[in-house]
């Protein structure tokens, strides 16, 4: 039996994926929890994982752990988004499901998969994009929740899609969906999806910008003339896609007007029937790049069903997400922004343009290009300090425009010291942004902004 027929003969309700054999390869945050929760609903589970740690929690869950990479016997790979199927090296579980013309699919897949067979007709969204993917996401979640629509938020962002519930008719799963993820939908339908944006990331999965595109815009793949889809028209990139989409496009700006769209005249959010909010008085949502998130929440919003005059308090009550431009603390007049998530200057550059003057700390692990696509940003900077393995190439660009800086070796030593230049009169505004990943000091964005978030707490203390 072929790995459709068992999906055609899958039995619905409790057990969607009886006699389904899947292969489950990474055990990370999601997918321990996939490999649990296919073996509940009838898959025959192989799990497995190339460190050690990942192999003994699926053993002592009670799971079958063997390395299906020397002889694929099963129907279907699940693998982590993380881990290559191809470039810049296929994972040798990978090569083995490809060779067989076995599929290589993501635990939404899944998800969706076993909502159908139950027999929900729960909604489907699912937001994309470079930069901004988050907090649209938990933006329109929260929208959903207000109206109370039963929702779930997650992909990848937050909860596993296989840690999910299976909703009713009336409800709505609103997801996160990074490139990684898209590439291995099969039959995921989204019935309201949105593209925000696409500037250089992720070419070593990819191979190249034409290649991280076409992966973007999966998501709109499966879509039907009856979805919408929420295109942002502030990139080339992204605006190009329109013209091939069957869905009904809405299309969404941050600053320029769209027919039959939403979009922001400065700060004032609006659609074609008129303003929807002032975004200046929703402090989780500054500058110009989270009115382009809003616009996109608010046009998912829309066409979910929610009404119209519920989505400013929507906006108004966001509660805002962690490593986001999360202000931590406010300590004699200066502001601590936590910008972690910001691991490429395309992110960086949202941030800078969000404040008139900021005291900058940034580096890491640089991305291909550097900060040299900030330097119209540059004179926003009062003073940088650097950090990291690539602190010192984010120096040599500073100093060919002229923007005093200073190198330093830890994230401890460049709060002390952005923290005195500010309350020196140097900036209202501590800005951690770095423009870099952060494996070379930490274990990730989210470890780094919590100890971003700790040593400003600490240092608040000191001017109780």
């Amino acid at each position: 039996m072929t790995a459709s027929d068992r999906r055609a003969s899958a039995a619905p309700g409790d057990q969607p994926f009886a006699g389904l054999r899947v292969a489950v390869v990474g055990l990370g945050k999601a997918g321990l929890p996939a490999a649990r929760r296919l073996r509940e609903w009838g898959a025959e589970v192989t799990a497995w994982d190339d460190r050690a740690p990942g192999r003994e929690a699926a053993a002592a869950a009670g799971l079958h752990v063997a390395d299906p990479a020397g002889d694929f016997i099963q129907d279907a790979l699940l693998l982590s988004p993380g881990i290559p199927h191809a470039l810049p090296r296929a994972h040798p579980a990978a090569a083995a499901a490809r060779a067989l013309g076995r599929p290589i699919l993501v635990d939404v897949e899944f998800l969706y998969r076993a909502v159908r067979a139950a027999g929900s007709k729960a909604r489907f969204a699912g937001i994309t994009g470079t930069n901004g993917k988050s907090t649209t996401t938990a933006l329109l979640g929260h929208l959903v929740a207000r109206a109370g629509i039963p929702v779930q938020v997650g992909g990848n962002l937050g909860p596993a899609a296989l840690d999910m519930p299976i909703l009713d008719d009336d409800g709505i799963y609103v997801l996160e969906m990074a490139s990684y993820m898209l590439e291995r939908i099969e039959t995921l339908r989204f019935n309201c999806a949105s593209m925000l944006n696409l500037s250089v990331d992720h070419l070593d999965r990819h191979g190249d910008m034409d290649g991280y595109r076409a992966a973007k815009a999966r998501i709109f793949a499966t879509q039907r003339a009856g979805d919408t889809a929420v295109l942002g028209m502030d990139d080339p990139a992204t605006a190009g896609l329109r013209d091939g989409l069957r869905a009904h496009v809405v299309p969404i700006s941050g600053h320029t007007a769209q027919h039959g769209g939403f979009w922001a005249t400065g700060s004032l959010l609006r659609d074609g029937r008129g303003l929807i909010a002032d975004l200046s008085t929703c402090p989780t949502l500054p500058g110009a790049h989270n009115a382009q998130n809003a616009a996109a929440a608010c046009a998912m919003a829309l066409a979910l069903g929610l009404r119209r005059n519920d989505l400013a308090d929507g906006l108004h009550s966001y509660p805002g997400l962690p490593h986001r431009q999360e202000i931590v603390g406010t300590i004699r007049g200066v502001r601590f922004v936590n910008d972690s998530k910001a691991t490429n200057a395309d992110s960086a550059a949202r941030a800078l343009a969000s404040y008139e003057r900021v005291v900058w700390i940034a580096g890491g692990t640089g991305k291909e290009g550097g900060i040299a696509p900030l330097a119209p940003h540059f004179p926003r900077i009062a003073r940088a300090y650097l950090i990291g393995q690539d602190g010192g190439i984010f120096a040599a660009t500073l100093a060919e425009h002229g923007v005093p800086h200073l190198r330093l070796d830890t994230l401890e030593e460049a709060v002390s010291a952005a923290a005195d230049a500010a309350f020196a009169g140097a900036a209202e505004v501590v800005l951690l942004s770095p423009a870099a990943a952060s494996w070379d000091q930490f274990t990730g964005f989210d470890q780094r902004g919590d100890h971003f978030r700790a040593l400003v707490q600490n240092l608040s203390k000191g001017h109780a």
